[in-house]
């Protein structure tokens, strides 16, 4: 059995088809592919969760304020023991709304997302998920920043405001240089130094295609603690299915290794098979580590499947509420 191998030489989009998405891929390009995705998100998305961004997280807020006595009716839980003592009075700790939003990405760079059969790579994919998240939760005093696992190692991208930021960051991402096939430092690192040191409560955007072992969940579970989670995940179709087209080569640029391969209707449904437990087995770990899921494919309507995810979520919108969380009202 053969799971998680990509072919050597992959098609090509087929029957003349379009684009899904500007390529980032030629640095001589990247100026219009970048423009071209700005409009396309801000004219597809422009307007979709206004009215919706109400604070971060349910209830009154998470930032301490300011101590009052107690009334009658007070939530007992918000006692401040230490004012109360010295006053010899009750006393509770108002709390102040949190109406701004730091937003982390965690783009996972890694050497298995330099692929794509059908209308661009899967790199592309996470660029265009991320200008989706700078966009959705932009403005208001809102941060965004970024830690990249690639080629070049962890990088991190300070969280600021601004639509200025907002198209540095994803420049960095799209020029970011690409890993070497069999590098692997990637998202169990980058996900590590977004939970160290702790950082104030926000919205943790993870988008990786998630191939190869479990050993993010752990880290993941972790950040459920501190932060809402959305786990976006980016697939081909060759990740889930092979091609009837005789013998092929397969290339596993997680490891570097190569198979020749006949593509029988055995092999192919022992692969389609495995593939299958394979998704289910990473959505299971999202539901354990609280994490909302988004799954965006190549040969799909990218920014479509982005609008149905919002709206699917708009009542308890924080940036990407998980379940788990509840919904805010």
């Amino acid at each position: 059995m053969v799971l998680g191998f990509t072919p050597a030489n992959p098609a090509g989009p087929s029957g003349g088809r379009a684009r899904i998405l500007p390529s980032t891929a030629d640095p001589a390009q990247l100026d219009a592919a970048l423009t071209t995705l700005e409009l396309t998100v801000r004219r597809r998305l422009d307007g979709l969760l206004q009215g919706n961004h109400l604070g971060l997280v349910p209830g009154p807020g998470a930032e301490p304020g300011d101590a009052r006595p107690y009334h009658p009716g007070d939530d007992v839980r918000r006692m401040d023991w230490s004012v109360t003592a010295r006053t010899t009075e009750p006393h509770i700790r108002q709390t102040v709304a949190d109406r701004e939003l730091e937003t982390w990405i965690v783009a996972d760079l890694t050497a298995s997302l330099d692929f794509g059969t059908t209308g661009c790579e899967k790199r592309d994919l996470v660029v265009a998920a991320a200008a989706a998240v700078g966009h959705l939760t932009q403005g208001g005093g809102n941060r965004l920043g970024a830690v990249l696992a690639g080629g070049s190692g962890i990088e991190r991208i300070p969280a600021r405001g601004g639509r200025p930021h907002l198209q540095y960051l994803l420049r960095s991402l799209a020029s970011s240089p690409r890993s070497a096939p069999g590098a692997r430092d990637g998202l169990p690192e980058a996900l590590e130094q977004l939970r160290r040191p702790p950082r104030r409560r926000g919205l943790a955007v993870v988008i990786s295609d998630f191939i190869g072992p479990l050993d993010w969940e752990r880290s993941l579970r972790a950040l459920n603690s501190r932060h809402d989670l959305l786990a976006i995940e980016v697939l081909d179709p060759r990740d889930v299915e092979l091609p009837d087209v005789g013998t092929v080569t397969l290339f596993d640029p997680e490891s570097g290794r190569t198979k020749s391969v006949r593509t029988s209707s055995r092999l192919r449904a022992d692969f389609a098979g495995a593939a299958a437990q394979r998704r289910r087995d990473v959505s299971t770990a999202f539901r354990r580590a609280g994490a909302a899921q988004l799954t965006l494919r190549t040969d799909r309507d990218w920014i479509a499947d982005i609008v149905r995810f919002a709206l699917s979520r708009k009542r308890g919108w924080t940036g990407a509420a998980g379940q788990t969380k509840g919904d805010v009202s």
